[in-house]
């Protein structure tokens, strides 16, 4: 590990972590990788960014009525994958999180671009029959390639494709090939766009066939509109909305099992922090979610 690595904080800081790994419910893993970026950089600093916010978070969720820490949340070394390719880096994710899943681990991958999805995908679906991919973002990710590169970013969801089906929320940008691929049905793909989500009705289209079937939730950050979240890669206008988007959530871990999860493609910016907190209370939510908030009638998100 670097130096910077080593005197990273652990999710929710020192104090208010859970430093003993067999007590914690929940393991964050930060995976720091960045190799296929095809715009602006600094996804490997996305884990780091998160991590130094996350101590700034109060630890009361006023609108659950819990604190989402006392479930345990443990943090693990970040993911070492040195100069490999996203081809050859997919099997030590998979391996990684695999031992997570096993020691009976909720786990939430922070990275780093959005190649790193398909590994943990593999090992979800390894473990959990039937597993569907839930997918916040802006961008299909369908690409056959990009840039000569099968493994990039851009083919993300299409490299999960062979272990679980997909649902793609909040998409509005590919290209006329991954168009005509979703158009014609040629792959266990759905989607809604964004400009579909102006009303409710979309939400029962998102979790139609989902009651009791194990999810893996994948969260690209640029799925949030740029006034929310502006330190990514690939900002793309008319996205995702802070409350709309934690009631949708709520319904989902509500009908689903959500049995782990992914945030990433943070890119941050030097000097503006916002994005970074931002993400990192996401997070902070999806546990609360996840440890009971769901279960309390009286905090439910109002909305839908």
């Amino acid at each position: 590990m670097t130096d910077s690595e080593m005197t990273l904080p652990p999710f929710l800081g020192a104090e208010d972590a859970e430093h003993d790994f067999e007590r914690a419910r929940v393991a964050i893993l930060p995976v720091p990788y960045e190799k296929t970026v095809c715009w602006m950089p600094g996804t490997a600093r996305g884990p780091e960014a998160i991590l130094r916010a996350s101590p700034h978070l109060e630890l009361y969720d006023e609108q659950m009525g819990i604190e989402p820490r006392r479930c345990g949340v443990w943090t693990s070394e970040p993911l070492d994958l040195g100069s490999r390719g996203p081809e050859d880096a997919a099997p030590l994710i998979g391996r990684r999180f695999g031992q997570l899943m096993d020691a009976g681990k909720w786990v939430v991958m922070l990275g780093g671009e959005h190649s790193i999805t398909p590994g943990a995908v593999q090992a979800a679906a390894e473990r959990h029959a039937d597993l569907h991919v839930v997918q916040l973002d802006a961008h299909a990710d369908l690409r056959e390639s990009f840039g000569g590169d099968r493994f990039s970013h851009a083919c993300a969801m299409r490299n999960c494709l062979p272990y679980a089906r997909v649902r793609g929320i909040g998409i509005r940008s590919y290209t006329v090939e991954e168009a005509e691929c979703i158009a014609a049905g040629e792959l266990p793909y759905q989607l809604i766009h964004s400009w579909e989500m102006a009303g409710d009705d979309w939400v029962a289209r998102a979790l139609d066939g989902l009651d009791d079937v194990p999810v893996y939730l994948t969260f690209d950050v640029d799925y949030f509109d740029p006034s929310l979240i502006p330190a990514t890669g690939t900002p793309e206008p008319g996205g995702g909305q802070w409350w709309p988007t934690l009631a949708f959530l709520e319904r989902l871990f509500d009908r689903a099992r959500v049995v782990a999860c992914d945030v990433v493609e943070l890119a941050p910016f030097p000097g503006l922090h916002h994005a970074d907190f931002t993400v990192a209370r996401l997070i902070h939510k999806m546990i609360g979610i996840l440890d009971g908030g769901r279960s309390r009638p009286q905090a439910r998100v109002r909305g839908f």
